[in-house]
């Protein structure tokens, strides 16, 4: 005994749906590779490099800029007032303005006074300004 289900038409409908399953297990494959393949990148390998007879660069002067806990400035080791720190800086830097200027600031001061000596910065055409902080000493 035999039943037919077709209903009697010989087409096919079109399906208008997507069939994800070959991209997920695509996707899956993919993932599992990169998973596998990404701490291999990272492998730190131990060279001995060799040695170099050039003479090392001079290095330049640094120009040191601090604020202090009392939001005063200080180019080098000389107090400066705010007025007059546009000049102590073209003083310390021969007038150069592609100097680097590294800036330190007190733990205390807040990061808006610091904000504001970078604008003094800027306002004397310095723009190389690099912030500076002690290294962490790391704990037993």
């Amino acid at each position: 005994m035999s039943v037919r289900l077709d209903h009697g038409e010989d087409t096919l409908d079109e399906v208008h749906e997507i069939n994800v399953t070959p991209f997920i297990d695509v996707m899956l494959v993919l993932l599992i590779i990169f998973m596998v393949a990404a701490p291999l990148a990272t492998v730190d390998l131990p060279v001995n490099l060799p040695e170099s007879t050039a003479q090392p660069q001079p290095a330049s002067k640094r120009v040191y800029v601090t604020v202090r806990n009392d939001l005063t400035l200080a180019v080098g080791n000389d107090p400066v007032p705010r007025g007059q720190f546009g000049r102590a800086l073209d003083a310390a830097t021969n007038g150069d303005r592609d100097a680097v200027i590294f800036l330190r600031g007190d733990k205390g001061v807040l990061y808006g006074d610091v904000v504001s000596v970078t604008d003094l910065l800027l306002a004397a055409n310095y723009h190389k300004i690099v912030l500076v902080g002690v290294p962490k000493a790391s704990s037993p």
